[in-house]
């Protein structure tokens, strides 16, 4: 694959991530939506794919760890959800 997809890839994954953290700054989104775990997981997603290509081990454990809190955020939701209907 052409690096230029992957760094392409990775790169709009982060500013996913930067987006979502202005936008939960500037009070247009809440951390307890559905939207702010989506972002982050699917920002922290883009840049993982980025690093299968060109490994760098601080980089992939914050994005595990980043993608993991984001699923880990969209399980309580769903669970909220679950009891409240």
């Amino acid at each position: 694959m052409p690096p230029i997809i992957y760094n392409t890839v990775g790169t709009i994954g982060v500013f996913v991530i930067l987006l979502t953290y202005f936008l939960l700054q500037t009070g247009r989104i809440q951390s307890e939506q559905v939207l702010y775990s989506l972002l982050n997981l699917v920002g922290a997603s883009m840049i993982l794919f980025s690093l299968f290509f060109e490994f760098n081990l601080p980089s992939f454990f914050v994005e595990v760890f980043w993608v993991a809190i984001s699923l880990m955020g969209l399980w309580r939701k769903r669970d909220k959800l679950t009891l409240s209907t």
